[in-house]
């Protein structure tokens, strides 16, 4: 029976150490997405472009995934970042995260677009390594979120939007908006409604 448990054991260390390298190489997108506001600010419309390009050829490997076409360097890519949930179907991860600095960056005036794109990249990308690896309390209704995870958001947005505008009062408001909006159960599209919605509140507050 010792044995038996100890076998059991090991099998979940290492399907959480797999679980956890695989949210640290997904989030490692979300935290490289930052970068986009700096290459916005130096040259816009090829960025918006390259982007658009960028789009459009990962939804053409992803669907030639599907049908059995290996894509060199791509599947791998999107084999090693794919979520439990995601076997076997679309991985629309990457799609709603550029989707959503699209938007942003076209509709939001820069300052704005920087804060929700900020807000993707550090909150959301911080608060699910947080949630996976310290993580124990959840919060009800939110699909598994946990209480580190959505503070880790809040203290994540804060300081970015600090670095920003230099004002605690937005930087707060701004924090507690993308924790609150991080909370909900939005899978995938949050990558869209955070940097929208959040650049939005920024603009308004502030």
């Amino acid at each position: 029976m010792q044995m038996q448990n100890s076998i059991q054991y090991g099998i979940y260390l290492r399907q959480k150490a797999n679980s956890i390298a695989k949210e640290l190489f997904r989030k490692s997108i979300h935290i490289c997405s930052s970068f986009v506001p700096l290459f916005l600010g130096l040259a816009y419309y090829p960025t918006l472009w390259l982007l658009v390009f960028a789009l459009a050829g990962y939804s053409l490997c992803e669907f030639l995934r599907l049908k059995g076409v290996t894509i060199p360097l791509v599947s791998k890519i999107t084999e090693v970042a794919a979520r439990k949930r995601d076997e076997n179907r679309f991985v629309l991860g990457p799609v709603t995260l550029v989707i959503g600095i699209i938007i942003a960056a076209l509709l939001l005036p820069p300052e704005c677009a920087k804060v929700g794109i900020f807000a993707l990249a550090f909150g959301d990308g911080l608060a699910s390594l947080s949630g996976k690896l310290i993580g124990k309390i959840t919060i009800p209704g939110s699909h598994g979120k946990t209480v580190a995870g959505s503070l880790t958001c809040f203290l994540a947005v804060y300081i970015a939007t600090f670095c920003c505008c230099q004002n605690c009062y937005v930087s707060l408001l701004t924090g507690c908006a993308a924790m609150i909006l991080e909370m909900l159960p939005l899978s995938d599209f949050d990558n869209v409604l955070i940097p929208v919605t959040i650049g939005l509140f920024f603009g308004i507050v502030s």
